[in-house]
């Protein structure tokens, strides 16, 4: 009997895990991540100009920052499970309006609802399995839910990269709308319902922790640069490598390799940071991140751009995966409550960096000057935990 109720829980568990890689998959693969390898079919068959790919890119972001700030604020465990499904829906949605029309404001209006569905599925969703996990007595780590967002980007370049001799730009949109239909019904009939319980199954009390001010500052500030080093990168890496010389047609391969490094990432960091400390995990990953980000504008050629790209996609999703994880342990009651804050920084960077990348690349006639940007901001983050953990550490002191 106790062997049945265990694989009981274990086969719960991994349709709770399944259900959220299937959210990533849909609202962050289809929804966002199919936009990269496809900009440049649709700026070579479509007339998208580079502004107008920058303004494209800005305009999801602010719908996902627009969610982030609905997640933040969402308390009733009804409406947050209405909001997570709804978002599923215009994932959907938002992909099929895309190949539908030649109008760059409709495109701009898909976007944007694209990033409100994004952060049902990024904030919402990763709430809901957290907290599952957490009152179900699981280890309250994520690595195997973010998974989804770099099968996401692998899955998304690979399409594109197969579809791309024989369909156009407006019917690899209809190919991914299709896609989504398939991630829907794990997404939504898998996903557990929001509970409102703050007790876990062996009736241990969840108790929100929530950090001090200055801490909160330091780590949102940190996230900001981490948000602006992550969306210049992923927005344009596909249209870097097609311009870098010798390149060209080798845009996919660099973002199918970011999400194959990305996939099994998140594993890895979890076992980081229980080794080494949260902290100091992150430390790690924006520096290595500050790598993947120059190498292909620093060093340049088929090896180092190609070693950037994984480089990028093993850091980039650690980030996330181990702050959002964080938040969540801050507010087990309310994941998406501090998670919603967190990436209402990193939503700011990503509506502002496009669009500075977009002027910068413009102006100077390619996008090496956005990269050193962003390799940039990814150091001054990089700083910025440095000095969390020193607040950490004296408040460790004081507190003994």
């Amino acid at each position: 009997m106790g062997r049945a109720v265990g694989e009981s829980g274990r086969t719960q568990r991994l349709k709770v895990l399944s259900a959220g890689i299937a959210c990533l998959l849909l609202s962050l693969g289809v929804a966002r991540f199919a936009y990269t390898p496809l900009l440049p079919l649709m700026q070579a068959q479509a007339g998208l100009s580079v502004p107008g790919a920058g303004w494209l890119a800005a305009t999801n972001y602010a719908g996902y920052l627009g969610g982030a700030v609905a997640a933040s604020l969402i308390g009733s465990p009804a409406l947050k499970d209405r909001v997570y499904r709804l978002g599923m829906l215009v994932a959907l949605a938002s992909t099929l309006v895309i190949g539908l029309t030649d109008s760059f404001a409709l495109w701009a209006v898909a976007r944007f609802f694209a990033g409100l569905s994004t952060a049902a599925g990024m904030l919402v969703g990763t709430g809901l399995v957290l907290n599952w996990l957490v009152r179900n007595d699981h280890p309250g780590e994520l690595g195997i839910h973010f998974a989804g967002i770099g099968l996401g980007i692998a899955g998304c370049a690979a399409l594109v990269e197969l579809l791309s001799p024989g369909l156009d730009w407006r019917q690899q949109w209809f190919v991914f709308s299709g896609v989504g239909l398939l991630l829907l019904a794990p997404a939504l009939g898998w996903m557990p319902r929001a509970s409102g319980s703050e007790v876990t199954a062996k009736g241990q009390a969840l108790e929100d922790r929530p950090p001090s001010s200055l801490y909160l500052r330091l780590f949102m500030a940190a996230y900001f640069c981490a948000g602006m080093g992550f969306v210049i990168t992923a927005t344009f890496l596909v249209a870097t490598v097609e311009r870098l010389p010798n390149l060209e047609g080798r845009g996919n391969l660099a973002f199918l390799l970011v999400g194959l490094a990305a996939a099994p990432a998140t594993m890895l960091w979890d076992r980081i940071a229980r080794r080494f400390g949260d902290l100091n995990a992150l430390i790690a990953a924006s520096a290595l991140h500050v790598a993947g980000t120059a190498l292909p504008v620093v060093a340049g050629g088929l090896a180092m751009t190609m070693l950037g790209a994984v480089l990028f996609g093993v850091t980039f999703v650690g980030l996330v995966s181990l702050v959002l994880t964080m938040a969540g342990r801050f507010y087990p009651t309310h994941p998406a409550k501090m998670m919603g804050k967190m990436t209402l920084t990193y939503g700011v960077a990503q509506v502002a960096g496009p669009s500075l990348a977009a002027y910068l690349a413009a102006h100077y006639g390619g996008y090496a000057a956005a990269f050193y940007m962003a390799a940039g901001a990814m150091t001054a983050g990089a700083l910025l935990l440095l000095a969390l953990k020193l607040v950490e550490s004296r408040a460790s002191t004081a507190g003994s």
